[in-house]
């Protein structure tokens, strides 16, 4: 029972940082400015972890490297946590692989809530700053669904079949990561 409050906690505070880099990661992908209360929380949560790595992680490439290993480190941690907890049960050279899985769900889940908070933004306030911000923050994933997909009725069917194919990612993600743990 305690394994399983200390994975809860860890879940919830690795997820925190975690989901938080990756945040910076799309945001500074999709030229989302800094300057407003979100971009601000999310210097504040992740600068003392990605700060660090940029001097050891060239940023010529355009993509925020630091940011990327900065959210897998964390779940790395949080999953060597519980490995240790756990008295060493499963091979310790798949932890790098069980954290990269583990930020992997990460990814599927952020990205379906944000979903989620996109349909519903668009549904009670859709000239809200949030609804601007979380439609770019989804266009990206949005826009391979929105060429197939046609608009019924005038209603945007896309976030609905992302929100299917995630939940089909993350069940495969799942076992994936169960496999390998035990």
């Amino acid at each position: 029972m305690w394994l399983q409050m200390v994975n809860m906690v860890l879940e919830v505070v690795a997820g925190l940082v975690a989901g938080t880099c990756l945040l910076r990661f799309v945001m500074q992908w999709q030229r989302i400015s800094f300057q407003q209360p979100l971009g601000r929380f999310v210097f504040t949560v992740t600068d003392w972890l990605v700060l660090p790595l940029r001097k050891v992680i060239p940023t010529g490439s355009g993509w925020d490297l630091s940011s990327l290993l900065g959210a897998w480190l964390v779940k790395l941690a949080q999953f060597g946590v519980l490995w240790f907890l756990a008295g060493g049960r499963g091979q310790l050279g798949l932890l790098p692989l069980v954290g990269l899985v583990g930020l992997a769900q990460l990814v599927v889940s952020a990205l379906g809530a944000l979903v989620l908070v996109l349909a519903l933004m668009s549904w009670v306030n859709p000239g809200s700053p949030m609804h601007t911000l979380s439609e770019r923050l989804c266009s990206p994933f949005l826009r391979p669904f929105r060429r197939w997909i046609p608009l019924v009725g005038g209603v945007d069917l896309s976030p609905i079949a992302l929100l299917l194919v995630l939940q089909l990612l993350g069940i495969v993600l799942a076992q994936l990561q169960m496999s390998w743990m035990y």
